[in-house]
């Protein structure tokens, strides 16, 4: 059988025979190409008319490059790459921000303890996507509503490309093959769930270069709106998110489904996000529309941290100690099974939001208040998610956020990041980063380093028990931004999160190993098989960090980040506040991030050492 049956597969998360529509190319009456040449010249049918801008030059492309002539910079030039991100220093204002990878509260003063400013108002959407995952959306659909789906639509202009070539071919593990699938991408209508941060522009450009025609559906007013007049986005659709999951759902799909009417772009094609909120969004409509992605049960495993563990356990992987705190009553009873140190986390959450690490019965009760608390005095008005008013008016969010704590062992030793690529049910590239010792108790990050500096059995351990999670949760394919431990006794999951890390995570892969996440999460939502080239050795070594305010005070100079970024070596020193600003250290609350430092060399331990070293510098003062 062809492989064309890709395209659905993430629907059903391995290939069942029984689930799929015949699409073998007797049925659909379609011959089979013979050779990659042959491939390459397929057509696409339903391309829109959008191209990206000629003007604009400065495409952040992976190499190697695509050589194919067009409107547009070519794949094959030798293009700058200008990553952007400089979080704060974005004259955009935006009512509603779905992105946690950098939360407000690490990079302004007023804060909560989940590192939101006080006042900031949270969408009902985005309360409900962060406290009480998946919301209102809708239920996983069963194999028959899959299937019944499936039948009930046409099959995408990518389906009908990939019914012409045969498996062999799609999945070469050569130069060949990897411009096979650039070429089936190529013209393909992608919408691009949330913006996320500024930062995230490059994901944008880099689908612009590889000549997706990019849809972001956002809010109205988000900062991404522009990238239309600029041409790097051929779409904007604005969607309403302050409203509840459901509407959300609802308006959402209508949008997507329009697509293709006016002719500048096609019908869509696959579906994506850089953005963790918006990842249960994305795996549902992904589904409703038949269209490749991530099971929506597999995506709440992930989401929900005592479901988490839950399919290790059933899995017969390791899983540390764990009680669910539904109330106060219960506290006792999960201090007894799991013991001291102990983390308390709310059971649906992101980017360590509410996390704190308790070390005795007094600590764990004065926590566990204060992260009740904080979701008890949240209410919902005009649609946001904000801090009770005095007039006792909204509606208290506890009714639709969910309220439980999940008390855990502390997991000792050092923490890693695996990044992972999954195609047809395997991985395909799983690449560790050492990540350093947190700040506690707020879990605030500190470093990073790629290759890892552990031992190679231990990183082997830690990359099967983090494929071995994935796929424990219901995940077939994807890009997967892992988090481990390795501990006193053995390699433990910390969490998975469906989709590519943010911050530096991009860099890091591509320039250490040359894997261009975001090209891989497109070839995945598009229903593509996946085989990234990896060379034998690293590319180069890498290291970086949110550099942490240590104490409380003013910025008073950020000067020295303009001499760092001069310097051999110095990938990025960026700015994360600016002078004047209010700055916390961990004595007071959640510290604040002051800068964003990346650094290469050619072996890792040299690479820490430079950034350590860059460190103590202090490149941003605060008095």
């Amino acid at each position: 059988m062809s492989f064309c049956g890709g395209c659905f597969r993430g629907l059903s998360g391995k290939r069942n025979e029984a689930l799929l529509p015949d699409c073998s190319p007797n049925h659909m009456g379609v011959r089979q190409v013979s050779s990659v040449d042959e491939a390459m010249s397929l057509v696409r049918t339903q391309a829109g008319s959008w191209q990206p801008s000629p003007k604009y030059q400065q495409w952040a492309s992976p190499v190697p490059r695509l050589s194919s002539p067009s409107a547009y910079t070519s794949l094959d030039e030798d293009v700058d790459f200008d990553l952007v991100i400089d979080e704060s220093t974005q004259p955009h204002k935006q009512t509603l921000q779905l992105d946690t990878d950098i939360p407000p509260g690490r990079l302004a003063s007023g804060t909560n303890s989940f590192g939101a400013p006080a006042q900031q108002k949270r969408s009902a959407f985005e309360a409900q996507m962060l406290l009480a995952s998946p919301g209102n959306l809708p239920k996983p659909m069963t194999a028959e509503e899959r299937e019944n789906a499936i039948r009930g639509l046409l099959p995408t202009a990518t389906f009908q490309m990939l019914a012409k070539v045969p498996r062999a071919l799609l999945t070469k593990h050569d130069e060949a093959g990897k411009k096979l699938r650039r070429q089936l991408m190529r013209g393909a209508t992608v919408v691009f769930v949330s913006a996320g941060l500024p930062g995230k522009r490059f994901t944008f450009e880099i689908a612009a270069s590889l000549g997706i025609q990019p849809v972001i559906l956002e809010h109205p007013d988000s900062w991404s709106r522009c990238l239309v007049e600029q041409g790097v986005v051929a779409k904007f659709l604005p969607v309403d998110f302050s409203q509840d999951s459901e509407q959300v759902f609802q308006q959402a799909l209508q949008a997507i489904q329009q697509l293709g009417q006016d002719g500048v772009t096609g019908p869509v094609d696959g579906i994506a996000s850089f953005v963790e909120l918006s990842i249960p969004l994305v795996a549902r409509l992904a589904e409703a529309l038949g269209l490749p992605g991530h099971k929506p049960q597999a995506v709440d495993n992930a989401r929900n941290k005592h479901a988490t563990r839950a399919c290790l356990k059933a899995a017969g992987l390791p899983t540390p100690r764990n009680f669910l705190v539904k109330d106060s009553s219960m506290l006792s009873r999960g201090i007894q099974e799991v013991g001291f140190p102990a983390v308390l986390k709310p059971v649906s959450g992101a980017a360590s939001l509410g996390v704190k690490k308790v070390t005795s019965e007094a600590e764990a009760k004065m926590y566990y208040k204060e992260i009740v608390d904080e979701l008890s005095t949240l209410v919902i008005s005009s649609g946001a998610l904000i801090q009770g008013p005095s007039d006792g008016s909204g509606i208290k969010a506890s009714q639709s956020c969910d309220l439980t704590v999940l008390m855990e062992q502390f997991l000792d030793g050092p923490e890693v990041d695996v990044d992972i690529v999954m195609s047809e049910g395997e991985y395909r590239y799983a690449a560790v980063a050492d990540n350093g010792p947190t700040l506690e108790p707020y879990f605030n990050e500190t470093w990073a380093v790629c290759p890892s500096l552990l031992p190679k059995d231990k990183q082997r351990e830690l990359r099967e028990l983090s494929v071995a999670s994935c796929k424990a949760m219901g995940f077939s394919s994807g890009v997967f931004h892992v988090e481990c431990k390795y501990t006193s006794t053995g390699p433990q999951l910390i969490e998975v999160n469906a989709r590519m890390g943010g911050g530096q995570v991009h860099e890091c892969n591509r320039t250490t190993w040359g894997v261009c996440l975001v090209e891989e999460t497109l070839v995945a939502c598009l229903g593509i098989p996946s085989r990234p080239l990896v060379p034998s050795k690293p590319l180069s070594a890498c290291a970086y960090c949110y550099v942490n305010a240590m104490k409380s005070g003013t910025v008073t100079d950020t000067t020295g980040l303009e001499k760092l970024a001069k310097r051999e070596g110095v990938v990025w020193a960026k700015a994360l506040t600016r002078v004047g600003n209010k700055a916390v250290g961990p004595a007071e609350g959640l510290p604040t991030w002051l800068c964003d430092l990346f650094v290469t060399a050619p072996e890792p331990k040299q690479a820490l050492d430079f950034l350590h070293a860059l460190e103590k510098e202090e490149p941003v003062h605060v008095r």
